[in-house]
């Protein structure tokens, strides 16, 4: 079977937060399917989601990567179970913020819950790292390494992530670069979306393996880890080889 072009590991928001996030990005993750808005809206909301609706809805826990040469994607798969099986459900509080110039939910103010989000993506990138390929000059140059900080370049060369431990931020993103008009019409949109959505926790009681078929395409879900060993695969799965 062929390899997928890149993979991640990533947060897939629980429901009702995946069923709100997909429908706002105008795309399910699962099935790659498109999700039609109403039509009034469609046409703005499409152009500020272009971005992350191509990675399909999601939290980064460890960024995309090509496999290393000497991985395949069954081990990669093996890996996956182990590290689900070693964690804890949780659940975390969200936020709508701006972050660095989009919308994106955010940890809210609880800060032990906040201690086990980062402990769960700090673990996912150095835990999962023999599987990813040192990034290429042309990855590395994508990623501006003159305007980040000296933490996030430490991070870019250690990592190949410039968030990551010290500079890792917690957010599901929703929209592209916005400015201040269009951001306060997208935080109104998104609030009448999401009703009493952000007034009780967000549970976190699975990983999941996301892959991109080639460059360029759009992300998709593969399998979702379960916290208590459970396993549901999703459109990407064909992607993804099954550990014996």
């Amino acid at each position: 079977m062929s390899r997928a072009y890149r993979y991640a590991i990533y947060l897939n928001p629980a429901a009702p937060f995946r069923q709100v996030g997909a429908q706002w990005l105008g795309r399910c993750a699962d099935t790659g399917a498109a999700i039609a808005r109403p039509a009034r809206e469609d046409a703005r909301i499409a152009c500020w989601t272009e971005a992350p609706a191509h990675y399909g809805l999601h939290a980064t826990l460890k960024a995309p990567f090509r496999l290393a040469d000497s991985q395949t994607p069954a081990a990669l798969d093996a890996a996956m179970r182990a590290f689900a099986l070693d964690r804890q459900p949780f659940a975390v509080p969200l936020a709508l913020q701006n972050l660095r110039g989009f919308l994106a939910w955010c940890l809210g103010g609880d800060a032990s819950a906040n201690a086990r989000m980062h402990a769960l993506a700090d673990a996912a990138v150095r835990e999962l790292d023999d599987f990813r390929a040192p990034p290429t000059s042309a990855e590395l140059a994508r990623r501006n390494p003159a305007q980040l900080s000296a933490a996030s370049r430490r991070m870019l060369d250690a990592w190949g992530y410039p968030y990551a431990f010290e500079t890792f931020i917690f957010h599901i993103t929703l929209t592209g670069m916005l400015d201040e008009a269009e951001q306060a019409e997208a935080i109104a949109m998104l609030q009448a979306a999401s009703g009493t959505l952000l007034h009780a926790p967000m549970p976190v009681r699975d990983v999941s393996l996301f892959v991109q078929p080639e460059p360029d395409a759009p992300f998709m879900a593969a399998r979702h880890y379960g916290f208590d060993g459970s396993i549901t695969d999703a459109a990407g799965a064909a992607l993804l080889e099954t550990a014996a």
